[in-house]
Parts: C-alpha cells; structure tokens; sequence
C-alpha cells in the first residue's frame, strides 16, 4: 500500500517535473550551443562569453527569480477555482516582471565597462562587452515568457512552456551557427553572432507563448489579464515579497559562481574558459532538478493549501529522492567522462586538462546540487525565502568563496582550489535547507493534530 502510495506521488510529480526539466534544458541549450559554436572560434572568445555571462546571468537570473512569485499564488487561487484572482495575479506579474526587465537592461548597459577594471586579460574583454551589450536586451524578452511560464505552471499546466522553449532552440541553432560561422551572404560574426541570434530567439519564444496564452480557449476566462491599469498595491506588496527574496536568492548563488569566474579570469584566459566548459555541464544537470523544484513549489502550495501536512512532507521528501538518484548519475557521467566531455567545446590540450580537474569536482557536488535546489522549491511553497536567502549568503559569501580564494591564491591549488570552495558553499546550502524544511514541516504536521 505505502509503495503505491509513493509511486502515486512520484508519478504525479514526474508528470509536472519532466516538462519544466526540459523546458530548463531548452533554456540552457542557448547558453550551451554558444559555448559549443564559439568554443571552436577560439579560447579567447569562449573566455569572453565566459566572463559576459558573469554579468548577464547574476542579473538575468535576479529577475528570474523576482517572477517565481507568480506560480505559489496562481496555484493557490486555482485551487480555489478562482479565475479572476488568477486573472489579477497575471496582470500585476506582467507589470513587475516589464518594469523589472528595463531597469535591469539599464543597469548592465551602464555598468558594462566595469569589465575592463576587473583584472581580467584585455583581448577577452575586448570580445565580452559588445556579446553582453546585445543579449542585455533579451532580458526584457525573457522575463514577459517567465511572467507567461510561471502563469500556466502555477495553472499546473507545464508543457506549454516547454514547447515554447524547445521551438525557439529549433530557430537559435541553425541560426546560432550561420551568425557565427557565416554563409548564406551572411558574414562571419564570432561570439557577437551568438548574440544576435540568442536576443532573436528569445523574441520568437516569448511571441510564441504570449500569442497561445492569449488565444487559445482553455485560457479565455484569464484574458482580462491581458489589461493595464487599477493596479492593486497590496497584491503588488504581496508578491515582491515573495519574488525580491527569491531573486536575491539567485544572486548570491549565481554571483558566487561569477566571482568564482572573475577569480578564474585572474589565473588567465585558459583557465576561464576551462571554468566556461565545466560551468557549462554543470548548468544542464542543474536545470534537470531545477524542474523537480518547480514541482516541489506547485506541490508543496497545493498540499499546503489543503492542510495536508503529512502528504506535503512526503511529496518533498520523494522529490528529493528523485533529485539525489538524478544527480548521482550526473556525477557518475562527469568524472567518468572529465577527459572526453571538454573535447565538444574545443581541443586545446591545456584547457581540456584544467577542465577534466574541475568536472571531478562537479561531479562529487551532484548530490548537494540538487538536494539544495529541490529543498528551496518546497520552501518558496511554503512562502519561506529571507531565512533560506541569508543562509546562501552566509554559505557562498562569508565561507565558501574566500576558502576558494585562500585555497586557490595562498595555497597554490589553482582552479581546483576556487571550485572546491564552490564544492564547500553547496554542501553547506544543502544542509542548511533540509534542516529548515524538515523542521518547518514537521511542526506544520505536529500542530495539525
């Protein structure tokens, strides 16, 4: 009985997790195909995308996270059949995810040149600032297609984000290879063509989802969603904050691992491109658990909603399993294939060799990974996100980083000293947010009897 009672469960969140894994992945791929592309231009300009994304992804990912808000309070107004509130949260998630998307394209084209104060080797950045001033601008695209994501998860429905994203990776490849190699009349562009075709991309995919939301029948009752004006200030007050917290949660993760980039910069352009090849592979096993949170949040919500506390620490609980057995298979494929695996990206002897060291590390940091990723899913449906937030900061910023920066600097390990710092901030996350999850459940579950 209990075994089917589990297999209900796993079922049950396979079913929302596996589109949001691949719609993850689909998101990833555009990253992943440039370095792949790009990789093969040269090591210098796989540097300089690179250290781009040091400050693309930490403010992309920031508003990313803003509009995670949306999915806890859409999955609760459906669970109470409510489409005028689903309509309310819509609108108002559109309004913040609009005004935050411009001011953050203003802030990375303002401080942009702050790349070239950063000791980092000048022919790199060079190559990295006009790649960053183009695809800047796909952070407004992205964030309207996060507001739309976030929407329908909320609704439970998760495979309409990920056709949306698996058909603008049909147009970014081919498209992705003729801006950067050249051909068709088309000359060559480099690194500066990944970026033309990623903006480019991301415009279709959110065009894509936008049009579908908008049109098809399921969704009519949700149209008034579409309006401006008579903003609420309170439902605006409610869901910043969730979505500030959560975004901050994004920075001080996704900025550790670009200081972490910055530091690899500082041991040469080899060596930051080898952290690009490692970083890279470590981003697609991510993105498989990222999906699993995705469930854990609408789950957890829906559980939370109906005062089922027992069925809310199972389902957690079981997703978490799946996260471990996921990642243990990825940890398996990186330190099995650490000399094969750099070989996609380019076949530079040294860097290969720097990047065969840092996926051992990767692989051994699987577990952690995806326990941590899983467990900050099932807090953000239990509304929890400060407390979660300052222990990532404490873990990456007051302890992990600078023991990679004494590791790597004063030790002489290297790259392998910065990534074991790396290695050392996610098992301490994942720690800190199983306890916090276990303990806040359970006294759910104690005070329900």
């Amino acid at each position: 009985m209990n075994f089917q009672k589990y297999n209900s469960h796993i079922s049950a969140s396979l079913s929302l997790a596996v589109p949001v894994m691949l719609s993850q992945l689909g998101h990833v791929m555009m990253g992943v195909v440039d370095s792949l592309m790009v990789g093969h231009v040269g090591a210098v300009p796989l540097a300089a995308s690179s250290l781009a994304n040091v400050a693309f992804n930490v403010i992309l990912l920031f508003g990313i996270g803003v509009s995670y808000a949306i999915t806890p309070f859409v999955a609760a107004a459906h669970g109470e059949n409510d489409a005028r509130k689903g309509s309310e949260i819509l609108k108002h998630g559109l309004a913040i995810n609009i005004i935050n998307s411009v001011i953050l394209v203003a802030v990375v084209m303002v401080a942009k040149n702050i790349l070239y104060h950063i000791d980092q080797p000048e022919a790199v950045v060079d190559e990295a600032v006009p790649y960053l001033s183009i695809i800047t601008f796909s952070i407004i695209p992205t964030l309207i297609f996060q507001t739309f994501r976030q929407f329908t998860e909320g609704l439970s429905l998760t495979r309409i984000a990920m056709v949306a994203v698996i058909g603008s990776n049909i147009i970014h490849i081919p498209l992705n290879y003729l801006l950067i190699f050249g051909g068709l009349g088309i000359p060559a562009m480099g690194l500066v063509g990944a970026g033309w075709a990623t903006l480019v991309s991301r415009i279709i995919m959110v065009a894509g989802i936008a049009f579908y939301v908008y049109y098809a029948p399921r969704f009519e009752q949700f149209r008034p969603g579409f309006s401006i004006g008579n903003y609420s200030h309170a439902l605006l007050s409610k869901m910043l904050h969730i979505g500030l917290p959560a975004g901050a949660q994004f920075i001080f993760e996704v900025a550790a691992f670009d200081m972490s980039a910055v530091m690899m910069g500082w041991l040469g352009a080899k060596t930051l491109a080898a952290h690009q090849i490692a970083i890279n592979l470590a981003t697609i096993s991510y993105m498989t658990t990222s999906g699993l949170a995705a469930a854990a949040t609408i789950r957890v919500s829906n559980e939370l909603g109906k005062k089922d506390y027992a069925t809310l620490r199972t389902v957690a609980f079981v997703l978490l399993s799946l996260a471990m057995a996921i990642m243990f298979l990825w940890g398996i494929l990186f330190v099995g294939g650490r000399n094969f695996l750099p070989t996609l990206y380019l076949h530079d002897p040294e860097v290969i060799s720097i990047a065969s060291s840092l996926l051992v590390i990767a692989g051994f940091f699987q577990l952690s990974d995806g326990v941590q990723v899983v467990c900050l899913g099932a807090l953000r449906g239990l509304h929890d996100v400060k407390i979660p937030s300052f222990f990532i900061f404490i873990a990456y910023w007051i302890i992990g980083l600078p023991l990679g920066y004494v590791l790597a600097f004063k030790l002489n390990w290297g790259a392998t000293g910065i990534w074991m710092g790396l290695l050392i901030g996610l098992t301490l996350t994942a720690t800190a947010m199983v306890l916090r999850f276990n303990r806040m459940s359970l006294r759910l579950k104690q005070s329900s009897n």
